[in-house]
């Protein structure tokens, strides 16, 4: 994985900007069918950007979730759930609704910020997760898997033990 710190990303009409601090630790393109229900929910709002990539996938940064803040406009951010008892939420910035991180109500310990939102470098796509779910062509550029690999979990993992230590 590439060393890009500090990613920053904003909202379509710049009033809601987020942090992702340090190295993330992984960044992937998910087709899961909740993500792709999300996408199409999300992107039906009223003069809404995409959440997809072209290929039907929705791109993240995963950071933990210490290392991901609101920089600016949380008052203008909405939780939206695509089933009412989901831990998943997705921040949607109300001003211009632009879907800016996914997070959890439970204990998971990372977020995600949405690739489509991240201004200036990106960090490389490492990983296509769920491909079972696409339909079509899926790019080979990147590994991807049917599910979520071992390699994903693994990194999950190695970042909560780095949480539990405070590194």
């Amino acid at each position: 994985m590439a060393t890009t710190t500090n990613v920053r990303a904003a909202c379509a009409c710049g009033q809601v900007e987020f942090e992702g601090l340090g190295v993330p630790i992984v960044s992937l393109v998910c087709y899961c069918d909740d993500c792709q229900e999300a996408a199409r929910q999300l992107e039906a709002l009223p003069n809404a950007p995409a959440v997809q990539d072209a290929d039907g996938g929705t791109g993240y940064i995963n950071f933990r979730k210490d290392r991901v803040r609101c920089s600016n406009g949380a008052a203008l951010l909405k939780a939206h759930k695509i089933r009412k008892n989901s831990p998943t939420n997705r921040l949607v910035a109300t001003c211009c609704n632009s879907t800016m991180l996914l997070n959890f109500d439970d204990s998971k310990h990372w977020a995600n910020l949405y690739r489509l939102r991240v201004r200036g470098s990106l960090p490389p796509v490492e990983m296509r997760i769920c491909t079972k779910f696409k339909t079509g062509e899926i790019p080979n550029d990147v590994p991807g898997y049917p599910g979520y690999p071992f390699k994903f979990i693994a990194k999950l993992m190695a970042a909560r033990i780095a949480m539990l230590f405070g590194r």
